[in-house]
Order: C-alpha cells, then sequence, then structure tokens
C-alpha cells in the first residue's frame, strides 16, 4: 500500500518558512516586502467589473492572493476586460516591470480575450528575474542545459521535485518517466530530473508501446490532461507516483453530480506504489507554495543586489610615456554605458533617467529604498592654499576613487561639482581632473552636462525679473489696481492661489474670500515696498565678463524712467546654486527657495521669493537639476557630478543629495570620496561647518592635497610667468625653501585637525621631486599631526598610483571620529566671524566696516543671527590679502560687506576685494577651443 504524498502538508510547511523568513528579514530591512502581480485578462469590463470569465482562473488566482497574504507576500489582482489588445497586455506587464516593489510577474493562462494574442510573446514580455512561473525562454534555456542556479524553476516541476524529495529516495540513479512533454510540466520536469541525475524518459501521444515504458519508472511523473488513464499495470512495483493532472469526471454521489480526478486510477494504483500524490490535495498546492517560494527568493535576490558588493567591471587604462594631453587621454578611453554602469552599482532601471548613453539623472527615490542601509565611509578631498602651479586636487580625487574601486575592489563614489563655463572658458580650463584620473566623457563634463547650471541661471533671472517688475507696477498702479490685477476676476470668481494664502498667514490675515478683505489688509497684501537700496538679488550668466560688474537696468522707455544701478554676478555664485547644493529633498528645496531674502522693505521687513509668488515657479524650473548626474572616472568607477559653488564667493562644495545617496549605493564597507573647492581654509571649512551641519553626515578623514613646488613657492620662491620655463628653485632640490613653505600646509593639518577628523597628506609626484624632499616632507607632516602622509603618482598612473593613498585613507576610516563644529551657530555674527578669522586663518581678528556693521545688525534684527558663516575670502592666501603666501601672521581681515543667503542657509560676509563675476584674461582659454567638423571631435579642451 502507497503511503500518502501530501501538496497540502507539505506546501503548509514551506508556507510557515517562508512567513518565517520574511519575518526574519523585517527585522533587519522593515521596508522589505516580497511583491507578486498576477496579470488576468478576461473576466472583466473596462470599469473594473466582474462579468464571469473563466471559473478555474478565477478559483485559482483566489488561492495565490489568499496564500500570498497568509506569508506576507503582497500580491495584487491586475485585472484587463477581455477587449485587451496584445500591445495592451504587454504595456500592463511592462509596467510591472518597471515596477521596484513587484518582485514577481504571473499571467494567468489561457488567457480570456477576444483579440488575437501571442501567448507566448507576452510572457516572453515579463522580465526574466521576474518570472516567478519559470515560462520564460531566458529562464527555459538556463533550465534546460542545466543552470539551475541561475534560473527561475517552474512552479508545479519545481513543486513535483520537492514532493520526490520528501519521500527520502536517493533521484540520483533512478529511471524516471514524464508522461507528457508540454512547455509548463513535462519538459521541464524531464530537465529537472536529468539534472537530478535521473535517467528520464519523456512519453507523449505518438510513444508507442506507453504501458511497457512507463513500468520501468522508479518514479513517474503524470501530466498528459486525461482521467485516470494511467492504470495499475503501468505501474513499476514500489514506483513514486506523481501526479500532475487535475479533471472533472461525472459523480452522482457528489452535490455537484462531479469529482475531481488526476490522470492516474488512484484507487488502482495506491496498490503497487510505494509513495502517490491525491488529486485534489497533491502537486496542486504544492504549485502556489513554489510560486510564492519562487517571490521570496527573487525578492531576495533583489535586496542582495541593491544592500551587497557591486558587479562593477573596471575600465583598463593604457598608460603612455610621455603623458599625453588631458583631453587625447579622455578621448582615447571609451566609457561604458551609463545604464550598465548604473545596473553595475545596484540602481534600478526606474531610478535612472538617460541623457544620451555616458550621462544619466539618478532619482532621489534612491535614499527611500535605502534608507534603512547603513552609510559607507566618508572622505572629503582638500588642498593647501592653491598657487598657479597647481596642486592637482580634483586629479587626486578620481585618482583616489579609482584606486579604491578599480585596484582595492570596494565600492566606491567620487562626489564632485559641475564646473561652470566661466572658467573652463576662461582662464583655469575645466575640472574634471588630469591626466590618467579624470572624470570622462571629459567634454561633457566641462560643457553642459544635463542643463543644471542653466537651469540655475533660468530660476536666478526669473527671480530678478519678478523683483523689477514687482516694483515698476506698485510704482505705478494704485492698491485697488494693484489688487485687482494679482486676485482676476475670473468668470464673476476670485480666489487667491497656493502662494497668495502662504502670503496672507505671513500677514496674520486669515481671510480665505478676496472679498473680504479690508483696504488696510489690501494694502499689506499687495505692496511689498521693496527699499532699492537693499536689495541683494542680482541677474547671473555663465561666462566670465568684466563688463556686467556694473550696469544700469530700465533705460527703455517703457519703463518710465525706474532705472536702478545693479550687476551680473557669475551663475555659480548664485544662492539656488547654494540651495541645490545643500537641499535634501524637492521639498526642502521648495522652502529653501520661497525663503530666499531678496530685499527689505522700508520698514526693515524681508522680502522672500514667497513674498514675490514666484518660489513655485522656481522650483518647477529646478525639478530636474535636483537630481545628482551619474558618470564615471577613466577606470570605470561611478561619479556623481553635481552642483557647482565656487569655494571663495560660496561654500564650495557639491551636493548633500549626491553625498547621501552615494553613501547609501556604497554601503557600509565602501567609500564616498568628495572634494572641497580651493585650500583647506575655504572649501574644507565650510564642508564641515555648514554641509555637515545641515547633512548630519559624520566625515570619516580629510585627504589634504599639496605638491612640492607648490610648498616651495610658499616658501618664498620667486613668481612663475606663463610662458617661461620654471625657475630652478622649483625643478631642483631645495630643501630649505620646501621646509620654508612647509608652513602652509602644517596650518592646514592644524585647521583640519581642529575637527577631530584624521588627515592624510597626499603629495602629489612630479618628476623632479627628489627622494630627499618627499622624504622630508612625509616626515614633517607625520610629525605635525598628519595621519599619514603619501607619494602619489595618479597623474601619471591613474589609480595604480594612489593605491598607497587609498589604503592609508582605509586605515585612517577606521579610526574612532571626534567630529566637531569650530563654532556654537547661537553666537553673535560679529564673534562667529572672528572665530574662523583667528582660528582659520591665523588670523589676530577682525575689522567691521560701518556699511558691514550696518547690515549684520539689520539680519540679526530680522532672525538670522542662529545661521553658519560663509567667508568671501580670496582663495590664493590664508589671509584676505592674495600677495600673502606661506603662513602669515599679524594680519586684521577686514569685513566691507555681508550679505544673507537665508533659502541656503548662511551669512557670507565678504572680506577685503571680492568679486563675484570673474574677468576674461588676454588670453582665454577659448583660444585653443574648436571642434573638427568631420568627426564632431572637440579639440583644446582641458
Amino acid at each position: 500500500m502507497a503511503q500518502l504524498l501530501s501538496g497540502k502538508d507539505v506546501s503548509e510547511d514551506i508556507r510557515q518558512k517562508i512567513k518565517a523568513e520574511v519575518s526574519s528579514i523585517q527585522e533587519t530591512n522593515p521596508k522589505f516586502k516580497p511583491g507578486l502581480a498576477i496579470v488576468q485578462v478576461g473576466g472583466w469590463t473596462e470599469d473594473g467589473n466582474q462579468v464571469g470569465g473563466r471559473e478555474d482562473s478565477n478559483v485559482y488566482i483566489a488561492q495565490k492572493l489568499k496564500n500570498a497574504s497568509l506569508v506576507g507576500v503582497d500580491a495584487r489582482h491586475v485585472q484587463l476586460p477581455r477587449t485587451a489588445t496584445q500591445p495592451e497586455i504587454i504595456q500592463a506587464v511592462q509596467k510591472l516591470n518597471e515596477d521596484p516593489s513587484v518582485h514577481g510577474i504571473i499571467v494567468q493562462l489561457p488567457l480570456d480575450t477576444e483579440n488575437t494574442v501571442d501567448t507566448h510573446l507576452v510572457t516572453n514580455t515579463i522580465l526574466a528575474e521576474k518570472d516567478v512561473d519559470g515560462l520564460h525562454q531566458i529562464n527555459a534555456g538556463k533550465l534546460a542545459r542545466g543552470d539551475l542556479d541561475d534560473c527561475i524553476l517552474p512552479c508545479t516541476p519545481r513543486g513535483c521535485l520537492e514532493l520526490i524529495k520528501r519521500t527520502g529516495v536517493d533521484i540520483t540513479g533512478k529511471t524516471a518517466v514524464v508522461l507528457g512533454r508540454s512547455k509548463i510540466v513535462g519538459a521541464p520536469m524531464s530537465n529537472l530530473l536529468t539534472w537530478n541525475h535521473a535517467t528520464v524518459t519523456v512519453c507523449h501521444s505518438k510513444t508507442v508501446n506507453l504501458p511497457d515504458i512507463t513500468k520501468t519508472a522508479d518514479i513517474l511523473v503524470v501530466a498528459i490532461g486525461r482521467a485516470q488513464m494511467v492504470k495499475k499495470d503501468w505501474v513499476k512495483p514500489g514506483a513514486i507516483v506523481i501526479d500532475c493532472g487535475i479533471n472533472s469526471i461525472p459523480d452522482e454521489t457528489k452535490k455537484s453530480g462531479r469529482r475531481l480526478v488526476g490522470d492516474t486510477d488512484f484507487n488502482e494504483i495506491k496498490e503497487v506504489a510505494s509513495w502517490i500524490t491525491p488529486v485534489p490535495g497533491g502537486v496542486g498546492p504544492m504549485t502556489v507554495a513554489m510560486l510564492l517560494q519562487n517571490t521570496l527568493e527573487q525578492a531576495k535576490q533583489k535586496l542582495k543586489s541593491q544592500t551587497g558588493s557591486w558587479s562593477l567591471s573596471p575600465l583598463e587604462l593604457k598608460l603612455k610615456v610621455p603623458v599625453p594631453s588631458d583631453l587625447e587621454i579622455a578621448q582615447s578611453q571609451t566609457p561604458k554605458y551609463v545604464n550598465t554602469l548604473a545596473q553595475e552599482v545596484n540602481l534600478l532601471p526606474e531610478e535612472v533617467d538617460l541623457y544620451g548613453k555616458k550621462k544619466a539623472k539618478v532619482s532621489l527615490d534612491v535614499l527611500n529604498r535605502l534608507q534603512s542601509e547603513p552609510d559607507g565611509k566618508y572622505v572629503v578631498v582638500t588642498g593647501i592654499t592653491p598657487t598657479p602651479l597647481g596642486e592637482g586636487k580634483s586629479t587626486t580625487t578620481i585618482g583616489l576613487t579609482q584606486a579604491i574601486g578599480a585596484h582595492l575592489k570596494k565600492n566606491v563614489f567620487a562626489c564632485v561639482r559641475q564646473p561652470s563655463q566661466g572658467p573652463t572658458f576662461g582662464i583655469k580650463g575645466g575640472a574634471a581632473g588630469g591626466g590618467y584620473s579624470q572624470v570622462i566623457p571629459m567634454e561633457e563634463f566641462n560643457l553642459h552636462l544635463t542643463g543644471d547650471i542653466h537651469a540655475i541661471t533660468a530660476a536666478n533671472n526669473l527671480l530678478a525679473a519678478q523683483i523689477d517688475a514687482r516694483m515698476f507696477h506698485e510704482a505705478t498702479q494704485t492698491d485697488e489696481a494693484l489688487y485687482r490685477r494679482l486676485v482676476p476676476d475670473s468668470k464673476g470668481k476670485r480666489a487667491f492661489s497656493k502662494i497668495q494664502v502662504r502670503r496672507l498667514n505671513k500677514l496674520g490675515i486669515d481671510k480665505t474670500n478676496p472679498n473680504d478683505l479690508t483696504p488696510e489688509e489690501v494694502k499689506k497684501f499687495v505692496r511689498l515696498d521693496m527699499d532699492p537700496a537693499t536689495i541683494t538679488w542680482q541677474r547671473v550668466m555663465d561666462t566670465n565678463d568684466r563688463f556686467l560688474r556694473s550696469i544700469t537696468i530700465g533705460q527703455g522707455p517703457q519703463e518710465k524712467g525706474k532705472t536702478r544701478q545693479c550687476q551680473f554676478d557669475i551663475a555659480v555664485a548664485s544662492e539656488i546654486m547654494a540651495i541645490l547644493a545643500l537641499t535634501t529633498s524637492l521639498q526642502d528645496m521648495r522652502e529653501r527657495l520661497g525663503n530666499m531674502v531678496v530685499a527689505s522693505s522700508r520698514d526693515g521687513v524681508p522680502v522672500t521669493a514667497d513674498d514675490l509668488g514666484v518660489s513655485g515657479a522656481l522650483t518647477v524650473l529646478m525639478k530636474d537639476a535636483v537630481r545628482p548626474n551619474l558618470m564615471q572616472t577613466l577606470e570605470g568607477t561611478p561619479v556623481f557630478v553635481h552642483a557647482g559653488p565656487f569655494a571663495n564667493i560660496a561654500h564650495g562644495n557639491s551636493s548633500i543629495l549626491a553625498d547621501k545617496i552615494a553613501l547609501k549605493l556604497v554601503g557600509e564597507s565602501g567609500f564616498v570620496v568628495t572634494e572641497a573647492g580651493f585650500g583647506a581654509d575655504i572649501g574644507m571649512e565650510k564642508f564641515f561647518d555648514i554641509k555637515c551641519r545641515y547633512s548630519g553626515l559624520i566625515p570619516n578623514a580629510v585627504v589634504l592635497v599639496a605638491t612640492i613646488r607648490a610648498l616651495k613657492m610658499h616658501g618664498g620662491g620667486p613668481t612663475v610667468v606663463a610662458g617661461v620655463p620654471l625657475p630652478k628653485e622649483y625643478v631642483e632640490e631645495n630643501l630649505d625653501l620646501l621646509e620654508k613653505g612647509f608652513a602652509n600646509l602644517q596650518k592646514q593639518i592644524e585647521n583640519a585637525n581642529k575637527f577631530g577628523v584624521p588627515v592624510v597628506v597626499a603629495i602629489n609626484g612630479f618628476a623632479t621631486d627628489t627622494q630627499a624632499e618627499k622624504e622630508l616632507i612625509q616626515k614633517l607632516s607625520r610629525d605635525n599631526g598628519a595621519f599619514d602622509a603619501i607619494i602619489c603618482n595618479h597623474w601619471a598612473e591613474g589609480g595604480k598610483g594612489a593605491v598607497d593613498l587609498a589604503k592609508a585613507v582605509d586605515k585612517a576610516c577606521q579610526q574612532p571620529s571626534n567630529f566637531k563644529f569650530l563654532y556654537d551657530v547661537t553666537l553673535p555674527i560679529e564673534e562667529k566671524i572672528a572665530i574662523i578669522a583667528r582660528e582659520i586663518y591665523g588670523a589676530d581678528g577682525i575689522d567691521i566696516k560701518p556699511e558691514a556693521q550696518e547690515q549684520i545688525d539689520r539680519y540679526r534684527k530680522q532672525g538670522f543671527n542662529d545661521l553658519p558663516i560663509c567667508m568671501a575670502k580670496t582663495h590664493l592666501s590664508l589671509s584676505h590679502d592674495p600677495t600673502l603666501k606661506g603662513r602669515p601672521t599679524g594680519f586684521t581681515v577686514p569685513i566691507r560687506e555681508a550679505r544673507a543667503s537665508i533659502g541656503a542657509g548662511f551669512i557670507y560676509p565678504l572680506l577685503g576685494t571680492m568679486s563675484t563675476m570673474p574677468g576674461l584674461p588676454t588670453r582665454p582659454c577659448f583660444y585653443d577651443i574648436d571642434i573638427d567638423p568631420e568627426t564632431e571631435e572637440i579639440v583644446g579642451l582641458s
């Protein structure tokens, strides 16, 4: 007598294990929820009402939905009407393919449709990794060739195999016969048994002497769809019999007049078989259980791919000596397609919007998906006070990233700023790095990229236009006329817009009907009464143009003499750029843009972008710019390029959002390397005191970049003249000059240590550096507070030349963090400025000019005292005087003006003479820039 192989019992055991595993995973990943979508065509009207349909399909789907809910699988029923066309069905499947919450998709077969539909095409539209029915041709092909660990097994065959294994019989070497060759059961069942080492025969309707063959089987699997066809004399004594059939036959003893039976004669065969599955209650429940098991496994795979190590494929460098130009190197490397790179770093397709083939925007939804994941290590690259000889800070950022990713094989992201076209076409050139440590494609990086700076320019100038337009309209209209135009009558009705309600609330007016306002309330509402002398908002453009530093506007006859002197700033100096860099979400950006103070009223009340009614429109212009841009290095490691505020006239760091997304993507053992603009006294101080204050992120290490020849200049070396060979002091050994110049590096090491973060000095090597000079700087650095000092050669060797630096940074990041801010934001504005001047610049004190003091007093009165400070000073000296090199002492810092970026969230004092619009030099970079009309290759960009 055969023992009963109860699918009900085994499937219940499987369901309990699935439920327990889902709960266990959710303890560490609370958002984990396996998602299953069941697509049914037919039985539904277009408005979602059930109208008959296949009863068997309705029953099967109800069972799947019920079982899914019991084990913690989020199952949804996607219902399409019988009128659904093939394109509509495929579109529904593709939508589910793109849904990150769906890990498994099945299409209920047969399709109950009145149209001609290619079922094979529909099932193959499902992504192979979401095909939990195992019907996709990729999964079927992998199963056929034995790649069982790399495919999804069909539910019914997998359930049958599990039942066979539950008997305790070893399949290896057994003779197995599969009766039936369907794509859903028979064919994949034979493959499964073959790769579990049984000797398999497949029988079908054309097989001769069927009983003679089935009687040889130690394992007999029947799936032919014919009621009770297989009899006792077809079965070998002691065989395991798996019946996959389900057929309805007449039975007068049943209330319905019918009962369900399998493809075998159960009552006969149980006399000879050792094990047999009943019908119902055998294979059927196992099919549903395995569907849920497949869904769980795919959800686990997705979770692992999102949080585990990357499948990054580095690009090989073909190093040349001598090192070619930056552009030649960049153009000689073929970048990966950016969608490939995105997949390698575990970004989902729906989180990536391609801008061509080599760059993409990344959705902020990544932060929601990975919010429970720990951050990686956070490293900021800064430098000594810049010199005309260059220090290679951007090059070091990229070289270090290439070393960590391509050579140490650790997850790593570089996060860098987008360069302004002002310097690109002016005197400095681009900012993609240099030599064999660059962001590519270098041309796209240095030019328009994805249009973020253009969006900032458009938003900034829209606000500037509204300021002058509003002053004009207020000066030329009565209160009533203004009110009538600001809140117009539309078909007999007047209503405040959403942004106007915000202004009413700010004014303390709680009325919502425009007709209810009193004349006094109307006046308060329509009159901003801006004092032109207090306007701080300027127009911008992304070009160096010295003749726009002071202009007069409103000279046209229609402006009725309402002229005003103002200026243009470089686009990256716009407060909107600073907001882009400091914002933490789209909603946060909307609030920051609304809070921007552009002027004060004649009564001293701050006037904001919200008051001007324009902040919603500004956010619309910035909605794409808020997403970081994905690019890559020469060695194929990922880079986020996002935001580009200058460090001398703004806070000089790439975006918080890029850093946060990158820290989640690299995972706990990975690294994010970001760069702070100019020297440590400027970009690094602002990175710590402004960026980290708003982001809440804790840095793990500082990389402080220096070169031996730049330090010689700080030690009193001669002036460098463009086009003239370097003086011998810079190309010959001079330990005395180098030791004097170390004073600048020493001060910057001290500055970093004030924040409690370990400092690794990166010494960019040149062929003219002697061994004695290298050893001197390493010793002095280590003796004066550096965690380590490493000689690097990444400009000439790429990541290989920064491997030692990468190892040192890794060790530094393992040190305990004692991070602290330099000052308490609640201190008076003057005291915060003085602390930065004394502690970071080494000044004796500050001298606040009357105009600056008046501005500071106004900001304090307006409630803006408790903001961090963003010092606008020269980058060419620790002091305010660009001619003072090394480590100057005995100086007092003049504060000639103080401005407020309330939306960005800082006060920025201007030290000495600081221009917010650079000018073009005698020979700008654009003399060398051109394009080959034949190949469209750019030449001369650096």
